[in-house]
């Protein structure tokens, strides 16, 4: 039998915050009969989004071909469904059953090709594009290429997704921190770009590329076009790749703001030395298709002969999964107008991202009004990384600590924290420990995704909560 001791250390080693304790628990105390308010993990469809229509209508007709010819489904589904099921078994006869090609269904990944020159008014190379399991299969793909020897690292952001801490653990990688600025919107910081490296290599740590995350999660900030130069100014003086992570880029909420790609901004420097990784997923957005797992990676400044490992590596994993393939299809290539189908999916696309955007605004000045509390007002992605403040037991001092025993001490306060919210309240959240912290700080990340009324309850439950907490702890209860 196998024991503990037995696996694999780099697996014990990673963490993967958004379903850790907390998340068991809160699912044993679902089965006891307590409502439980799950804000841990952007699912979208698990707290009641309703998927698009035109969606599940073409991926039925591609799943099931004999629905085509039936007389029946002419009065069930619109022509435009019908027409772009069949041009979708016309384009990858074998079916959905069938392996693909590694890279994806090529005409699957020259529409992604026209979807980002739409989107960014320049070329895109369907030679140059994978689809994937979701993002992050294409963010795993990425760091298995770049990272080569025991010293290599990857600059990602604090906080940032799990993903990435754990994926480097699993690869036995070293994880190089910077801070986000939150004084300033949590935009990235030149000069502390600049510490993160030159301590890194002062520990001799060989940093290969810099992750980015826009908009943010677990910030919900959106990146300026300057913060974004920036960035690849600063990859390029110091020889390093870029894995911009852009998941949540139809999330924008923000007055005045709008998404900008990495790939963009890349063109108008002219760079062309610089690889860029540009990762996009169905699981986000409006669709909320978490479970389907599709996606794309897009690869700009590689030569030929490294692409070429990379699809080798696509080839080993066989190819990402049709279904997946084909809701990033129609994530690209969604209904026009003048299509049967257009007036419903605008309806459905709009309702999804005003309520999103209006969640943003209740959740965000909700908790600014706790006393304790802090939280930039989302400006896009589906989270609030929420700043409060306890005060310490009599006679500790964490300035004292050693940097360790204080990152430990404050670990244990988010996490008691976020499981007392939980047990009193059913308020499921993610301590900021899990995504990493400025020292002295806590925070614990929500997503605004229930239901509207469940967010005004949620606010209302935290301000009674908070301001009972830390009357105990004052207290010394």
């Amino acid at each position: 039998m196998v024991k503990l001791s037995d696996v694999n250390s780099k697996l014990m080693k990673a963490h993967y915050a958004v379903r850790g304790k907390i998340v068991i628990r809160a699912h044993e105390l679902e089965t006891q009969g307590k409502k439980v308010i799950y804000c841990n993990i952007g699912n979208p469809q698990a707290l009641k989004q309703r998927p698009l229509t035109f969606l599940r209508q073409v991926l039925s007709l591609v799943e099931y071909p004999a629905l085509l010819d039936a007389p029946e489904t002419a009065k069930l589904f619109p022509a435009d469904a019908v027409k772009r099921a069949r041009m979708i078994l016309e384009k990858n006869p074998t079916g959905t059953g069938a392996y693909t090609h590694s890279a994806g269904m090529p005409f699957i990944r020259k529409a992604v090709a026209e979807f980002i020159q739409r989107r960014d008014g320049m070329p895109a190379d369907p030679n140059r594009i994978l689809l994937t399991d979701g993002a992050s299969k294409g963010v795993q793909s990425a760091l298995t290429l770049l990272l080569n020897k025991p010293n290599d690292g990857v600059m990602i952001p604090i906080p940032q997704y799990p993903l990435y801490s754990a994926t480097l653990a699993l690869y036995g990688a070293q994880q190089v921190n910077y801070f986000l600025d939150e004084r300033n919107r949590w935009e990235l910081n030149e000069a502390e770009l600049e510490r993160s490296i030159e301590a890194a290599k002062k520990n001799g740590v060989n940093t290969v590329a810099i992750a980015v995350i826009n908009p943010g999660n677990p910030t919900g900030a959106v990146l300026s076009r300057k913060n974004i130069g920036m960035v690849i100014r600063f990859a390029r003086k110091h020889g390093l790749a870029i894995l911009a992570d852009e998941v949540y880029q139809e999330n924008v909420y923000g007055q005045g703001l709008e998404f900008t790609s990495f790939a963009k901004v890349m063109h108008e420097l002219g760079e062309k030395d610089v690889t860029l990784f540009s990762f996009h997923s169905v699981s986000k957005g409006f669709l909320g298709e978490c479970g389907h797992r599709g996606g794309y990676l897009e690869i700009r400044n590689m030569s030929d002969d490294v692409y070429a490992e990379m699809i080798k590596l696509q080839s080993i994993g066989l190819c990402s999964n049709t279904d997946g393939q084909i809701v990033t299809y129609l994530m690209v290539e969604p209904p026009k107008p003048g299509d049967e189908s257009y007036e419903l999916y605008a309806k459905e696309r709009g309702a999804i991202l005003d309520d999103l955007k209006a969640k943003a605004e209740i959740l965000g000045r909700g908790l600014n009004e706790i006393e304790g509390m802090h939280t930039h007002i989302p400006e896009g992605a589906m989270y609030a990384f929420v700043r409060f403040d306890l005060p310490h037991p009599k006679g500790t001092d964490p300035a004292a600590m050693p940097p360790d025993e204080r990152l430990k001490y404050e670990a244990a306060r988010d996490n008691k924290y976020c499981l007392r919210l939980l047990e009193e309240t059913g308020i499921c959240v993610v301590p900021g420990s899990g995504f990493g912290q400025q020292p002295g700080t806590l925070h614990f990340r929500t997503t605004f995704l229930p239901p509207r009324e469940d967010i005004t309850a949620l606010v209302e439950k935290m301000k009674k909560f908070h301001v009972s907490y830390a009357e105990k702890l004052k207290s010394g209860v």
